[in-house]
């Protein structure tokens, strides 16, 4: 048992009782050693639970507590911090920012030892590899997904034939060597894929998606028989 699912435990014995619990009775439900309940009643207050007592004496949980929701199990800690590496090293430059600032609050909030595992964890994520540079800003993109609205793109294919389209955008890929844009296309009337380094314009509309962007994403995965992600 990790550490965060024994403080978790902790809290649901302490609710059980009424009256002040030894800290050995405590120690026999959970399998571990009287100095272990020490310093997990200890790092429960710090993170703010009223328990009163003390060693020789018992320990009770006052009502209302919460537990905080960052408590984490091992795998739960090690799938957040690969998904942030693989964030700062795959993502865009306003990405990577953001994952270096979810790690400094999550230093911030979680306990000790959880903590600790954060900083040594020996999950690491490999160098993107060289990708074309890209004419527009990925920052607006994913601001564009995330508020449903359309875009007016000038865009140049492979065979360097150039464009300009109305495209309803509902995804955008992260791959080790580009960058796609999943979106409907007004003029194809259909779904198509846009490599995002060969965009050369993007406009975000005012006009929002005629339909919701979780329908369109649905209906594409289907379409092309992708399993959704978590």
């Amino acid at each position: 048992m990790s550490r965060a699912e024994r403080l978790l435990r902790l809290v649901q014995l302490l609710r059980r009782y009424r009256a002040p619990v030894s800290a050995a009775t405590l120690a026999e439900e959970l399998e571990v050693s009287v100095r272990s309940v020490y310093r997990d009643v200890q790092t429960l207050r710090e993170q703010g639970a009223a328990i009163e007592g003390e060693a020789g004496i018992g320990y009770l949980l006052q009502p209302g507590f919460l537990l905080p929701p960052l408590m984490f199990s091992d795998e739960e800690l090690e799938a957040i911090t690969l998904g942030l590496r693989l964030s700062a090293e795959h993502g865009d430059e306003a990405l990577g920012r953001a994952a270096a600032e979810v790690v400094a609050k999550l230093r911030a909030v979680l306990p000790k030892d959880l903590r600790v595992m954060l900083e040594g964890t020996g999950l690491l994520a490999g160098p993107a590899r060289e990708r074309p540079t890209e004419q527009v800003d990925l920052a607006e993109i994913r601001r564009a997904l995330r508020r449903e609205q359309k875009a007016e793109i000038d865009y140049v294919d492979q065979r360097n034939v150039a464009s300009t389209r109305v495209i309803w955008p509902i995804a955008l890929g992260f791959f080790e060597r580009v960058r796609v844009v999943v979106a409907w296309c007004e003029q194809r009337q259909d779904f198509r894929s846009f490599l995002s380094d060969r965009i050369q314009r993007w406009v975000t509309l005012p006009s929002g998606l005629p339909r919701a962007r979780a329908a369109l994403l649905r209906q594409w995965r289907e379409r092309e028989n992708i399993p959704a992600q978590v």
